[in-house]
């Protein structure tokens, strides 16, 4: 039996409080990447972080897909998709959409 790969978007938040969101095909390896400052660029000058969010997804291109929406989001948006608050989310959406 083959197992079927997982990938994930996640959110982390940085030390300087910013947002960094990313995608993945193994999370606990890429999370211990950015937090030893392993993978150049935004996080590894803002260590250390911690992961706030993440959601699994069947294909890369799903998880893609979800990190590329997410980027796009206002900080007020990812706080709310951080506290799980559905409402303020949709909120947030609509407000952005008129």
């Amino acid at each position: 039996m083959v197992e079927s790969e997982v990938f994930c978007a996640y959110l982390l938040r940085c030390n300087d409080g910013s947002y960094y969101a990313g995608h993945t095909d193994s999370l606990e390896a890429r999370l211990a990447q950015h937090q030893t400052g392993a993978l150049a660029g935004y996080t590894a000058a803002r260590l250390p972080v911690e992961l706030v969010w993440s959601e699994a997804f069947p294909t890369r291109d799903e998880a893609f897909a979800a990190e590329r929406r997410i980027k796009g989001w206002s900080r007020a948006k990812k706080q709310a998709l951080i506290m799980g608050d559905w409402a303020s989310l949709q909120q947030l959406a609509r407000n952005r959409q008129k």
